[in-house]
């Protein structure tokens, strides 16, 4: 077996607002989403639909949402359990101190910038729905 990819599915509780919590926070871009009606595929998310799926990207990392009830349905070992994690995606970035300064003046949850024992320069901040992302550099 040879693994050739990592892309987080989140359950979500609104596709669009997390899609745009990710595109204006962070700069992803939203590769494609799957309206509720699951009859074709979406390049942008219009205001006067609900989303059931979404596929965003920065570089090269990807993140795919799903509404809570098709996750629920796919996922089965999901049902009684709750949204969020206890587990970070930790991304290796650059330009970490200029992104921190940017998200510090918007209104989201984060931990301080510190330079950790193993060398890394890092933060963790909490989106919308409760999960939790890291992105650090390596310390000069």
């Amino acid at each position: 077996m040879k693994i050739t990819k990592l892309s987080p599915n989140f359950e979500v509780t609104d596709v669009r607002k997390t899609v745009s919590f990710y595109v204006e926070n962070f700069g992803f871009n939203l590769i494609m989403a799957v309206p509720e009606t699951q009859d074709g595929i979406d390049q942008t998310c219009a205001e006067n639909k609900e989303y059931v799926y979404a596929m965003i990207q920065r570089d090269n990392v990807e993140f795919m949402f799903q509404r809570s009830d098709t996750f629920k349905s796919d996922v089965v070992f999901s049902k009684g359990l709750t949204i969020g994690a206890t587990v970070s995606f930790y991304m290796d970035i650059e330009g970490i101190i200029e992104f921190y300064q940017n998200l510090k003046n918007k209104n989201i949850e984060l931990t301080e910038l510190k330079t950790t024992w193993y060398g890394m320069q890092e933060f963790y901040v909490k989106d919308l729905n409760g999960y939790i992302l890291g992105f650090a550099e390596k310390a000069e």
